[in-house]
């Protein structure tokens, strides 16, 4: 992701086996749980489509990618494209999202990184919805 003009990064450790937080970015009905109510379709099978859809902040949206790369209980890698930018769906406005699961004594680090943001501050933002969706993520694995 080096290519990548600018950067999100959120991170958290979860006390929880890198096994059970696989599940829970994999599983549709564990995303809903703790991704803001949002319905994620796909196989996360290499180069099949994604669909995430839901609400946000009172606007119906339905984003769309592509699965970039998965590489179970260790990294995910999604395109991303969000019609709510108001920008062209065409490849440069598309974002890659990394999932990347890493083990340490007391449980799982989970780091995601948002490339291709358009600005510093499209970057800041999309790291505070990752740090939110990663904080509720931490919250619902370890109750």
């Amino acid at each position: 992701m080096n290519d990548q003009i600018k950067l999100a990064e959120a991170s958290v450790l979860v006390e929880a086996p890198r096994s059970r937080v696989w599940q829970a970015l994999t599983d549709p009905e564990i995303v809903k749980q703790y991704f803001l109510g949002t319905t994620v379709t796909t196989t996360w099978r290499e180069g099949e489509p994604v669909t995430f859809a839901g609400e946000w902040k009172g606007k119906h949206y339905e984003d769309k990618g592509v699965v970039l790369e998965n590489r179970p209980e260790d990294l995910l890698r999604i395109s991303h494209y969000s019609p709510l930018t108001g920008l062209p769906d065409v490849p440069e406005n598309y974002h890659t999202v990394e999932y990347r699961l890493d083990e340490k004594p007391d449980g799982t680090q989970v780091t995601i990184t948002q490339g291709n943001n358009k600005s510093d501050s499209e970057a800041e933002e999309s790291a505070k919805l990752w740090e939110m969706v990663l904080g509720n993520l931490k919250g619902l694995l370890e109750r």
